[in-house]
């Protein structure tokens, strides 16, 4: 693991957001089942989408890298198998869009894993769905988590069940590889959709590549036409997920930072931050047309109830801005958080008490009580890339603090550190 060392600091300055990981995984993989040239600009290189790029690969993709950020993508509506084992690295986006994408390779097996965070992570609701469709396809430790295995010969089509309450990601690759299906796929979707607002960025990119979708009840039910993918030129948008992070770092530890590059005309579940600052009593001003969001530094935060159901990546942001407030936050609608890279409820509550916070955790929801000192700390970020960007921006309200797993970063936000030593941070190696 890879420490840092954080000292109190002030940031300032102008900064441009990266470019969004949830759409450009989709963006790659939907021009991988185009059978014709599109071109992917502003695309985030980090180790979670150059999985899905690598992956795509695999399944015959032809895609060129032209520069740093600009991908032409040659696909196809049915793969050979590959020719290895398909490693998703860290990514759940990668494995499961790449599950059902496996389900149109013309004959043999694919078999997706992981590391070994992936590799607890459940599957289980999608290759069920899958299995619904006439897919055969299964966990090979037969509890639903990877390794996975899955029979090419295509998606017959028909009607699925799927459990909304585990992970949006299920939904948005049937979704997005159901087009290709032999016969019409009905999609019904039981209990409360989480992190709906993705399958609205999955459906948004859809359109932008020609296929709409009905919904015959928004977010419990598809209906999914045969249908075809059309070339296309596409420009990813900033990622609120990582505006996030960088916006709570500018109303606590801030002088005055603008964020720039920010598209509000895709949907992003993520931009709930802003409203959610605004509800805590932090300075924020959002200019659309600019793309720009500009924050200064709040000596006081309310506390407030919020849920974050809908944006589950918020968690690690929110719970850094309660050190700051000066009542309570409460925090819920959170379960399925503890599924993502980490438990990220828990491992929260264990480090934000090291703080001085106190910390209430149930199964759904967290409170965080913030506080009268911040106390210096030496923080564990198990390895979560969010979780580490949160503790390192809550440790520059400290004397001095150490933060371990500096590596994370490299999965979806790499210039991390650098961008908040250029805007005054004061961090360094541990």
């Amino acid at each position: 693991m890879v420490n840092v060392q954080i000292k109190r600091s002030k940031i300032n300055g102008t900064i441009r957001c990266p470019s969004s990981k949830s759409y450009t995984h989709r963006a790659i993989v939907i021009a991988s089942l185009v059978e014709a040239q599109s071109i992917i600009t502003n695309i985030l290189i980090a180790r979670d989408t150059l999985a899905t790029l690598t992956a795509c690969r695999s399944l015959g993709a032809n895609i060129i890298h032209n520069n740093n950020n600009t991908l032409r993508i040659e696909g196809k509506r049915r793969f050979d198998p590959p020719d290895n084992i398909v490693n998703a690295e860290n990514s759940g986006t990668t494995i499961r869009f790449l599950t059902v994408m496996s389900a149109l390779v013309n004959k043999g097996y694919t078999v997706l894993t992981g590391d070994e965070s992936l590799r607890k992570r459940p599957m289980q609701p999608m290759l069920d769905a899958l299995q619904q469709l006439g897919v055969q396809c299964y966990s090979t430790k037969m509890n639903g988590t990877p390794p996975l295995i899955v029979r090419g010969g295509g998606i017959k089509g028909g009607t699925a069940v799927i459990d909304g309450s585990v992970s949006s990601q299920f939904i948005s690759a049937l979704l997005i590889s159901c087009i290709y299906a032999d016969t019409d796929v009905t999609l019904k979707v039981k209990g409360y959709q989480v992190s709906a607002p993705y399958i609205d960025a999955t459906l948004a990119i859809m359109k932008a590549f020609g296929v709409i979708l009905k919904q015959r009840n928004k977010f419990s039910e598809y209906h999914i036409c045969n249908d075809e993918y059309k070339s296309t030129f596409f420009d990813i948008p900033a990622d609120f997920s990582t505006a996030a992070l960088i916006i709570a770092a500018g109303v606590l530890a801030g002088n005055h930072l603008t964020i720039q590059g920010i598209n509000f005309s895709l949907p992003q579940a993520d931009s709930y931050i802003i409203e959610i600052i605004k509800s805590m009593g932090g300075k924020i001003k959002v200019d659309r047309q600019k793309g720009e969001v500009i924050v200064q530094g709040s000596s006081n935060l309310r506390g407030g109830n919020f849920d974050l159901t809908n944006s589950p990546d918020l968690l690690p942001v929110v719970s850094v801005l309660a050190l700051k407030s000066t009542k309570p936050v409460r925090i819920m609608g959170i379960a399925h958080t503890r599924l993502k890279e980490t438990d990220r409820v828990s491992n929260i509550a264990i480090e934000l008490a090291k703080f001085g916070a106190k910390v209430k955790e149930l199964e759904d929801e967290i409170t965080i009580t913030p506080p009268t000192v911040i106390k210096n700390a030496s923080v564990e970020a198990y390895n979560d890339h969010r979780l580490f960007m949160a503790f390192t921006i809550a440790s520059m309200l400290t004397e001095k603090s150490i933060v371990t797993g500096a590596e994370s970063v490299n999965v979806s936000y790499p210039n991390f550190i650098q961008d908040m030593v250029d805007l005054g941070a004061d961090i360094s190696p541990s």
